[in-house]
């Protein structure tokens, strides 16, 4: 049966929304001055040269690996570096942590991880955990581009899954890329108080997750993730 009109639309309005709302966020915070996060940057990290990268990239892997929403690690490194060196230093912290967290669920933590998971996704955790071991790449590129699920979540279960590390990194790094690039812009734009920055971050935004959404259809995975999201 074909999907109605307004169901087809409902996702993009979504993003739309989403968009609309990070860009507003974004203005309020520069005029109010306060993003949080921003204080440490500003006293350990910003201006302390390769120290301060190093410092950045370990503790943000560390938060990373620990289920810290990786967008606010891209965040906070576009407002201590800039674009271009935000957007390295904060994909470097992101897939550190993404390492982290995958080895420890398949070298120690595999039966704390099935239990969390298993919460999180009940039955439907077999059937994606399958199809990411049929498809490792595939499979984590289209779940890391799109705009559901839980990146300590995906970690664990490929950890667990005993993913082979290559495609799921590789996946991995791809799938980041396009939201990291956003994010660092948004954290360069409450930084410079430039206004371009944010606007260009929610358009970058929106082809992000539009490409997401098109992966989402043709993937099982991604069909798996949005029955148990």
């Amino acid at each position: 049966m074909a999907e109605p009109v307004a169901g087809r639309w409902r996702p993009l309005a979504k993003l739309v929304v989403l968009a609309g709302g990070l860009v507003a966020a974004g203005a309020l915070l520069r005029e109010l001055g306060g993003v949080p996060g921003t204080d440490w940057v500003d006293a350990y990290i910003r201006d302390d040269g390769i120290r301060g990268e190093v410092i950045f990239v370990l503790v943000g892997a560390a938060l990373t690996a620990a289920g810290l929403p990786r967008q606010s690690i891209a965040f906070l490194a576009g407002y201590a570096y800039g674009a271009v060196l935000g957007i390295a230093v904060g994909l470097a912290a992101q897939l550190l942590g993404c390492i982290g967290a995958y080895g420890w669920a398949r070298l120690l933590g595999r039966d704390w991880a099935e239990r969390r998971l298993a919460g999180r996704f009940g039955h439907r955790l077999r059937p994606l955990r399958d199809v990411l071991a049929g498809s490792p790449f595939q499979a984590t590129l289209a779940l890391r581009l799109l705009p559901v699920g839980n990146n300590l979540a995906l970690n664990l279960l490929a950890g667990m899954a005993a993913l082979r590390v290559l495609p799921f990194l590789a996946g991995s790094a791809l799938g980041y890329l396009p939201q990291t690039v956003v994010f660092a812009l948004l954290g360069k734009g409450i930084r410079v108080e430039g206004a371009w920055q944010l606007g260009l971050g929610a358009a970058l935004l929106l082809v992000s997750f539009g490409l997401g959404a098109w992966l989402w259809r043709r993937h099982r995975a991604a069909r798996a993730m949005e029955e148990g999201a």
